[in-house]
């Protein structure tokens, strides 16, 4: 049900804009005339546009406002641990510690016989 919402508000917000540009504006908008009579004269089409603009601008923001509320209500009680980072460390190395792969020391915290290198 998420998912048909979120393309009927993006259906919405396509229409929203293209029903603004549509309007004329003061140089000018995309249409260019119209009949001399009924709906689409120059005073028809400016009413009827802007009352869909209205009509599609409450549209948008009512959808705005229920996909907040279903998303906020969607999957609350359960957190997602797939990338959560092991909570016990790995365990230690055994054996002498190499000197080339630890340059500073011993940093194992393994003290097999290995003389720490010179600071």
């Amino acid at each position: 049900m998420f998912t048909f919402l979120l393309v009927v508000h993006a259906i919405i917000a396509a229409l929203l804009v293209t029903v603004i540009l549509m309007q004329k504006s003061e140089g000018g908008g995309l249409t260019t005339g119209g009949s001399p009579s009924g709906l689409m004269s120059a005073r028809g089409a400016a009413d009827f546009l802007t009352r869909a603009t209205a009509i599609l601008a409450g549209l948008f923001i009512a959808m705005s406002i229920a996909l907040a509320v279903i998303a906020a209500n969607r999957g609350a009680n359960s957190i997602d641990t797939s990338l959560a980072r092991p909570t016990t460390p790995p365990p230690a190395a055994s054996g002498p510690v190499n000197p080339a792969a630890d340059p500073i020391g011993n940093l194992t915290g393994a003290d097999n016989g290995a003389v720490p290198l010179a600071r």
